[in-house]
């Protein structure tokens, strides 16, 4: 007897863009994240940019995770030790749950690249009633990282041994 072969579940992902200068036609991290998702089959829930304020960033996350139609958001930008970078303190305070191993593999990952530099990054992740929230930096190079290392994979209900999918997906 075999076991049942996962199909793949396109999600409902929401880009935010937090970032003092960026706007649409800037903002390359972004429009990676979108592009990318896309290419994977998932869909585009909506995308946003938001000035790195703590309030305007918990107000537009707050907004997608009461959205049952938002299983997951991604936010770029705002995650590091600057005065103005306050997302991972806007975000997790949100968290019903934090999935430590998010931020943890990004930065492992990320020193294969970038080496020691990668300390300075806050990445987070976590769940908000049935919804995932995961916080890269802001440059383009951050995001691939996290989307074609980490997120790619935990975002798609093929991948074995375990993925996010399920978490997100009631009838999966």
């Amino acid at each position: 007897m075999g076991h049942a072969v996962a199909e793949f579940r396109p999600l409902n992902i929401a880009i935010l863009t937090i970032s003092d200068t960026r706007d649409e036609s800037s903002d390359r991290s972004g429009a990676y994240l979108v592009e990318s998702l896309q290419q994977e089959g998932h869909l585009l829930a909506d995308k946003k940019i938001v000035q790195d304020d703590i309030y305007q960033i918990r107000a537009q996350v707050s907004q997608w995770i009461a959205d049952p139609e938002v299983q997951a958001v991604i936010m770029t930008g705002g995650t590091g030790l600057t005065g103005r970078d306050r997302t991972p303190e806007a975000v997790s305070v949100l968290f019903d749950q934090t999935i430590e191993g998010f931020g943890e593999l990004f930065r492992a990952i990320s020193f294969e690249e970038i080496g020691c530099s990668t300390i300075q990054s806050r990445a987070i992740g976590g769940f908000a009633n049935k919804t995932l929230l995961f916080c890269l930096p802001g440059s383009q190079g951050a995001c691939r990282t996290g989307w074609t290392r980490i997120l790619r994979d935990q975002l798609d209900a093929r991948h074995k041994p375990c993925n996010f999918v399920p978490f997100v997906c009631s009838e999966v």
